[in-house]
């Protein structure tokens, strides 16, 4: 019996190395990191409690690290770069690049940085943070919410978006012209699927609605197409181009089965037409002044002087 016992314990221990293994090359194979999930799908042979003991030898031994992505948990392969640079740091070092590291992608102020190091000096602070730099193990990145200050964050990760501002920024500066050339396109692709849906369904009112909507997928397959946009664009930022259609009163929203098992449903889109027309008093300058009260011929305030007047005439 003790003999069989030992055999079974030394399967179990040869079993947990290989689910150790698999999860290395996993993590080797996608950098970003994975989920729980994926380690199941790879070893569906193996139970909870083979996996939960094969993760937690890996963190435990500095093989792997647990990091957080939105509402999901992701392992992560251990840079040994990283490891064994910032083993022979002094202790402040290595407190300084352990908050950085935990601030993920979305960086850390030097502020924060001071308040959770609890390091006084300012200077001593600025020198660490250069000798990271220095070794490549963290970088700083300037932030569109403050473009005077940066935010600093590990030398290999891709900024978040509310970081740079995704691809609606260029160098901490919003590029409304882009924005306006993607807003006029995806309202012209929608108008259009409009247009032909009417000359398809002249007499079917309920499938031409249904076939003038589109998703964002679609609306991002036609920009894509064109090849106006320099960067590449995700679904999630087409909705979001597509949403200032809504606020402008452009495209309705709505929702559809995806068609899948799990009864998923997707957003759509359709162009449509104002209820009325804009007063013409509303795209003027003078529309939306807020000092329009206060504006006389000869006043401080006047429509002689008034820069925004005079850009709008010239235009």
């Amino acid at each position: 019996a003790a003999s069989i016992a030992i055999v079974k314990q030394e399967l179990r221990e040869d079993t947990d190395l290989d689910i150790e293994a698999k999860i290395i090359e996993l993590c080797t194979l996608t950098p970003k990191g994975i989920t729980d999930d994926v380690i199941k799908a790879a070893v569906p042979q193996c139970d909870i409690q083979q996996r939960v003991t094969a993760v937690n030898r890996l963190l435990s031994t500095n093989r792997i690290e647990l990091m957080k992505s939105g509402a999901k948990l992701l392992y992560k392969l251990k840079d040994p770069d990283a490891a064994s640079q910032i083993k022979g740091a002094d202790t402040e070092e290595k407190v300084v690049f352990q908050i950085i590291k935990d601030a993920q992608n979305k960086g850390i102020w030097t502020r924060d940085i001071r308040m959770k190091s609890n390091l006084k000096n300012i200077q001593v602070l600025n020198k660490i943070l250069k000798n990271l730099e220095s070794k490549k193990l963290i970088k700083a990145v300037k932030s569109v919410t403050a473009s005077k200050k940066k935010v600093y964050m590990l030398y290999n990760l891709e900024p978040d978006q509310s970081v740079t501002g995704g691809p609606w920024y260029s160098a901490s500066e919003f590029e409304s012209e882009f924005v306006e050339i993607l807003n006029a396109q995806a309202h012209k692709f929608l108008q259009q699927k409009a247009l032909d849906a009417s000359i398809v369904y002249p007499e079917d009112p309920w499938k031409r609605l249904q076939t003038s909507y589109a998703s964002a997928d679609n609306v991002l397959q036609h920009i894509t197409n064109l090849g106006i946009s320099k960067v590449n664009l995700s679904v999630k930022d087409m909705e979001s181009i597509l949403d200032t259609l809504i606020y402008d009163g452009k495209a309705e929203l709505s929702a559809r089965l995806s068609g899948s098992s799990g009864g998923e449903s997707i957003k759509i889109y359709r162009a449509k037409q104002p209820l009325t027309d804009t007063s013409g008093l509303v795209k003027t300058p003078c529309g939306v002044c807020p000092v329009i009260t206060r504006c006389t011929v000869d006043g401080l305030i006047s429509p002689k002087t008034c820069v925004y007047m005079k850009d709008w005439l010239d235009f």
